[in-house]
C-alpha cells in the first residue's frame, strides 16, 4: 500500500506536473511574454503591488518548471556572460546609489524578469518562441483594439484609468492596454515580426497569420508613433538586407558581410553628422524636441558619477535624484531618458554602458551570423528583434524594463545556443574519443 503524501505536497506536486508537460510549458511561455507587455495595464488596475505579485508567482511558477524539466535542460553555459555582467554590475550599483531602497526594488524588477525570460529562452526552442510571442500578442493586440473601439466609437469617451484617449474614430493615436502609444507600436513591431515568420514557417492558418499581420498594420498606424517611423525603415533595410545574404552563395557571404559592415558604419556617421536636419525631419508634433531637450539634461548629470552612475533604479523614481531634478527642472513626468543608452550611461555609469553595449552587440552579431547562414527562416526572427530592440532604443528605454528587457535576454540566450564559445567546446568534448584508462 503506497505512502500517502504529506499535506501540502500533492497540490505542489499536481502543479509541476502540469507546469512540465509540453502544453502547460507553452500556457506559461505565453503567459509570461503577456504579462510582461501589459504591466502597464496591471498598474493600472491593481497598482505596484499587483504587479510585484504577480512577477513573484510567475517566477514561483517558472522554477517549479525548470526543476520538473531540469533533465532536458543543457546547464551548461546556459546564460551568456554578457547577460550576467551587466546584470551583476546593476545590481552591485545598489552599494553607492543615491537611494539605496529605490535601486534595491529596480534590482529585483530587473533580476525578475530576466529570470522569467531565462525560463522561456531555457525551455521553449525558437520556433516555440515565436509562437509563444504570437499567441500573446494576438491576446494583447485584440484586447487593445476592442477596448479602443468601445471607448471611442460605441461610449465615445475616454477611459483614464487605462490612459485609453479614445481617438480611434478620428484615426488615432491610440493607446490600448500598453499605457501609451510609442509602447504599443514598441509591441506592435515585435508582433509583426512574429506574425510574418508564423506565416513563413506555416505554424498557423493562412486565415490566422493574415488576421494576426492585418491587426498589427492597423494597430501600428493607429499609434501614430514617429518613432516606430524610424524602427519600421530600418528594421525594412535590415530584413532586404538579410533576405539578400541569405539568397547568396555561402562563398560570398563573408565579403557581403563586410560590405553591409562597412555601408552601415558609413551611414551611423552620415546621421550623426546630420543629427540636426534628422531630428527636425522626424520632429512630429514636437515630440523629438521634447526628446532632445531631455537628452541634454541626462547628458549634463552623466560626468557627475561617470564612471560608476547614480544607482540602478530602470524606471525613474519621482522622489529619487538626479530623476526630481531633471522633471523639476523640464516641468516633466518623464519615467525614463527616453533614450536607453543615455538611460544606462545615468545609472551604472561608463562601465555600466560599456557592459550593456557589449551584451547588445554580441547578440546582435550572434542572432546576425544564425540567420545568416541558417537555411530555415526560424532563425531570422532573434536577429530581426534585435534590430527592432536596438532601433527603439535610440528614442526610447522600453528594453530595460519589462517586455523589452525579456526579449533582450531571450534573444541573447537563443543565439548564444550554437555560436557561444561554450557551445563549440561542448560539442568539441562530445567529438573527442574516451581517453583510454591505464
Amino acid at each position: 500500500m503506497s505512502r500517502p503524501d504529506p499535506i501540502g505536497a500533492t497540490p505542489i506536486r499536481q502543479l509541476r506536473e502540469v507546469l512540465t508537460g509540453a502544453p502547460g510549458v507553452q500556457a506559461l511561455a505565453v503567459t509570461i511574454i503577456g504579462w510582461s507587455f501589459c504591466v502597464p495595464f496591471t498598474q493600472s488596475l491593481l497598482g505596484w503591488a499587483g504587479v510585484a505579485a504577480g512577477l513573484a508567482t510567475l517566477c514561483f511558477l517558472a522554477a517549479l518548471m525548470l526543476i520538473g524539466r531540469r533533465e532536458y535542460i543543457e546547464w551548461g553555459g546556459v546564460i551568456p556572460l554578457t547577460v550576467l555582467a551587466f546584470v551583476g554590475w546593476c545590481t552591485i550599483s545598489v552599494i553607492w546609489a543615491t537611494s539605496p531602497a529605490n535601486s534595491l526594488v529596480g534590482a529585483a524588477y530587473q533580476l525578475g524578469f530576466g529570470f522569467l525570460a531565462a525560463a522561456v529562452a531555457l525551455s521553449r526552442d525558437t520556433i516555440q518562441v515565436v509562437r509563444a510571442v504570437g499567441t500573446a500578442m494576438r491576446i494583447l493586440l485584440t484586447a487593445s483594439l476592442m477596448l479602443e473601439i468601445f471607448s471611442g466609437i460605441l461610449l465615445d469617451t475616454p477611459v483614464p484609468f487605462l490612459k485609453i484617449s479614445g481617438t480611434i474614430a478620428s484615426g488615432g493615436p491610440i493607446q490600448g492596454i500598453f499605457g501609451s502609444r510609442s509602447f504599443l507600436a514598441f509591441a506592435t513591431m515585435i508582433a509583426l515580426i512574429s506574425f510574418v515568420i508564423e506565416w513563413r514557417t506555416r505554424s498557423v492558418p493562412k486565415p490566422l497569420a493574415g488576421f494576426s499581420i492585418s491587426l498589427a498594420v492597423m494597430c501600428l498606424l493607429l499609434s501614430r508613433s514617429p518613432v516606430m517611423i524610424f524602427v519600421a525603415i530600418v528594421l525594412g533595410i535590415a530584413s532586404a538586407a538579410l533576405y539578400g545574404i541569405r539568397q547568396a552563395p555561402a562563398a560570398r557571404r563573408p565579403a557581403l558581410q563586410w560590405t553591409l559592415l562597412v555601408l552601415s558604419v558609413i551611414v551611423a556617421i552620415l546621421v550623426y553628422v546630420n543629427r540636426v536636419r534628422v531630428l527636425t525631419l522626424l520632429n512630429v508634433n514636437g515630440e523629438f524636441q521634447t526628446r532632445y531637450t531631455l537628452w541634454i539634461q541626462v547628458w549634463r548629470l552623466i560626468p557627475v558619477n561617470l564612471m560608476e552612475g547614480w544607482g540602478w533604479t530602470g524606471m525613474w523614481r519621482a522622489s529619487t535624484t538626479p530623476y526630481n531634478t531633471i522633471n523639476f527642472t523640464l516641468q516633466g513626468r518623464h519615467t525614463s531618458a527616453l533614450n536607453a543608452y543615455l538611460d544606462v550611461a545615468l545609472q551604472v555609469g561608463v562601465v555600466g554602458i560599456c557592459l550593456f553595449a557589449i551584451l547588445c552587440i554580441t547578440a546582435f552579431i550572434r542572432s546576425w551570423l544564425l540567420a545568416s547562414n541558417r537555411r530555415t527562416v526560424t532563425y531570422t526572427w532573434p536577429a530581426l528583434i534585435m534590430v527592432a530592440l536596438a532601433g527603439t532604443s535610440v528614442a526610447e528605454s522600453f528594453v530595460l524594463t519589462s517586455g523589452g528587457w525579456v526579449m533582450l535576454v531571450i534573444c541573447a540566450i537563443l543565439a548564444s545556443r550554437s555560436t557561444s564559445w561554450l557551445a563549440r567546446f561542448r560539442e568539441t568534448r562530445k567529438a573527442l574519443p574516451p581517453v583510454p584508462r591505464e
